[in-house]
């Protein structure tokens, strides 16, 4: 049998488990609350690394190694953007979110609860929130099946686009069935997969160049400046302090993502928070040191420049490991793009389904009903996404860049408000939202035009701070909150 027969048998098996997880939590759903949050249930280390997981999603084996590939250890910077912002996001948004979200009226999403937050009868917040996460979700997921496609395109010497059909039905078929519960424990899976994977790639890669000085002189030889996170690989100069702050702003998008935050909301006890930080922190920070070496590792390790540095882990993988373990580390490309694609999917698939299929079209809906939209509402945003990566030349990078600052800019600063100031009310929050939606859509265009250096600052940067003003001036010139939000607001806090 040869060495491809193999891994795809490998692949194959792993596949098959996570839909047989989708057949078993099908059985066990038994109302609307179970698919989408899972009833509040969740451990622990299940909400930890089914949050990271879904987090960091094929951007971590594909997008991260590949930009370390490219520009050294650099890269570095953005690795640090992503841990602060971990740490902040469970340091102080979970346990209060996880309140919060229980005492404004056992909300399940986060439209149900800026609805509820802010007392919202004109129901525009949660048809904004809904809009803003159908649009940049089916964008995040496209790049998840785009790096899918990307590895069955390599291992098995099939055409793109039939990769990408081939992968999205997989994660398609166990999210329809078994819903949150379901996700979020082969997310568990997952998240252990890329860990290990992420942590014996580069190690194994050093001893086969010859062991850590030979590695680094080697490095040192591709570029003077490979190894020095302030200096621009190739001639490029000093990095500029843009280029700094647009990398660690990666860390702003935490506070807005809906796919971890469901995390937060779903975690079965406020107790269990401090816990699931210190898992997901160790969890994080070894993970996207491995990435970066990965990359900047890989550059010497292969003779010849990659045409496609996306594919270095793949490669490696390929190159340093017998067929069978080999197959279990491709696995985890796998399971890093699956585990975010199928958060995405399940998020989207409740807004559209409660915020509104249930608020604007059948308000009698039945829990039985309410589970079929969403499931039907997943294989539609799935075909969607599945359109915007047709193109073999999606960049992962670019595709998970742009969500994530939409998402991080129209959510995040309203997360942080909502929580910790009791002034804001409706109208500050609809302006923030729609604010830093806009800001990312119109930047990006700019930056696509014009050479102007300040457009070169990732844009999440100026649409997360227009969004944060947009609340702050909008709610206080207009009417305070009522005594009733604001005695929940001191409930929650305490």
């Amino acid at each position: 049998m040869d060495s491809s027969t193999i891994k795809i048998i490998v692949l194959s098996i792993y596949l098959l488990g996570m839909i047989l997880i989708g057949f078993f939590y099908y059985k066990k759903t038994s109302d609307f609350s179970d698919y989408v949050l899972g009833g509040r249930k969740l451990g622990s280390w299940t909400a930890a690394l089914s949050a990271q997981a879904s987090d960091m999603s094929g951007w971590l084996l594909i997008g991260l190694p590949g930009t370390a590939y490219l520009s050294g250890i650099d890269a570095s910077w953005i690795a640090i953007g992503l841990a602060i912002g971990t740490y902040i996001n469970w340091k102080i948004v979970a346990k209060r979110l996880r309140s919060y979200t229980e005492i404004a009226g056992d909300s399940l999403t986060l439209s149900d609860y800026f609805e509820n937050r802010f007392r919202d009868d004109t129901h525009i917040l949660r048809v904004v929130s809904a809009l803003v996460i159908i649009v940049f979700f089916a964008v995040y997921t496209s790049a998840q099946f785009a790096a899918g496609a990307k590895l069955f395109e390599t291992l098995m010497g099939i055409e793109y686009r039939t990769a990408l059909i081939l992968g999205a039905a997989v994660i398609i078929i166990y999210t329809f069935l078994g819903g949150f519960m379901a996700v979020s424990f082969t997310d568990f899976i997952q998240g252990m997969l890329m860990f290990f994977a992420l942590a014996i790639v580069p190690f194994v890669m050093v001893v086969e160049i010859g062991g850590f000085g030979a590695t680094f002189d080697k490095m040192a030889a591709v570029d003077p400046h490979y190894l020095d996170m302030f200096r621009a690989v190739g001639g490029g100069g000093t990095i500029s302090f843009i280029a700094i702050v647009s990398n660690m702003a990666w860390g702003l998008g935490y506070f807005g993502q809906p796919h971890i935050l469901a995390r937060f909301m779903a975690i079965h006890s406020k107790e269990a928070i401090k816990k699931a930080r210190i898992i997901a922190m160790v969890w994080v920070i070894i993970s996207l040191c491995a990435a970066v070496l990965v990359g900047v590792f890989g550059r010497v390790y292969f003779s010849e420049m990659l045409s496609d540095p996306e594919k270095i882990f793949m490669f490696s993988v390929d190159s340093l490991f017998i067929p069978v373990i080999a197959g279990v580390l491709l696995a985890a490309i796998l399971a890093a793009s699956m585990s975010t694609a199928d958060s995405q999917l399940l998020v989207t698939a409740s807004s559209i389904s409660e915020d509104i299929f249930k608020k604007y079209i059948q308000k009698n809906a039945s829990d039985a009903e309410m589970i079929w939209i969403g499931r039907i509402a997943v294989v539609g945003i799935a075909l969607i996404a599945m359109f915007l990566a047709f193109d073999p030349n999606s960049s992962v990078f670019g595709l998970v860049s742009y969500a994530w600052a939409g998402l991080g800019a129209s959510f995040g600063p309203l997360i942080i408000v909502s929580l910790f100031w009791n002034r804001a009310n409706k109208w500050g929050a609809i302006a923030g939202m729609i604010t830093g939606a806009l800001t990312v859509i119109i930047w990006k265009q700019l930056a696509n035009i014009s050479s102007a250096a300040i457009f070169s600052l990732y844009e999440i940067v100026p649409a997360f701070l227009l969004s944060l003003l947009a609340i702050y001036v909008v709610s206080t010139a207009t009417k305070e909150p009522s005594s009733e939000i604001i005695d929940e607001f001191n409930k929650a806090a305490q």
